[in-house]
């Protein structure tokens, strides 16, 4: 008896071991991930819906591709919405960056000038269950943006 107690004691230790190195591993996987990529703001579209002018209400949408960070090659693109909500200042955005291995959700604010940081809400693909922060950083008068991203 006292032998199959030694035995089972040891097969229990084993099987915690090999748990903690699987989730040692999982979150190996999941640790953070820096990228940026380069977005060319060529369909940008605003649709004057509140008051005549830039007015709270007004809609921009846009589906634009997403360059690399040398900006150089198309690697995926971005499909959005914007509200104004502070005239000459600021929009509450929501869009999905689309890349070769999945997609990655964003919201948040986007000010006309300065840079701006929304949520990472989510995503699939590689990207299923992402986290984080977007920077967004104006380039070239505000034709490309600079997107990094800072996943968790």
């Amino acid at each position: 008896m006292r032998r199959s107690f030694g035995l089972v004691s040891l097969l229990v230790l084993a099987l915690v071991l090999v748990a903690g190195v699987g989730v040692a591993q999982w979150q190996q996987v999941k640790a953070k991930e820096t990228f940026t990529v380069i977005e060319h703001a060529t369909t940008d579209t605003v649709a004057d819906l509140g008051d005549k002018g830039d007015s709270i209400g007004d809609t921009l949408t846009f589906g634009n591709e997403l360059y690399d960070d040398q900006n150089a090659e198309v690697v995926g693109s971005s499909d959005g919405t914007c509200w104004r909500t502070k005239p000459g200042k600021t929009w509450e955005c929501t869009w999905t960056n689309t890349l070769e291995d999945g997609s990655i959700v964003v919201q948040g604010p986007f000010y006309d000038s300065g840079d701006s940081t929304l949520a990472i809400t989510g995503g699939t693909g590689s990207y299923s269950g992402a986290t984080g922060e977007m920077t967004l950083h104006a380039r070239d008068g505000g034709t490309e943006y600079e997107f990094t991203f800072n996943l968790n």
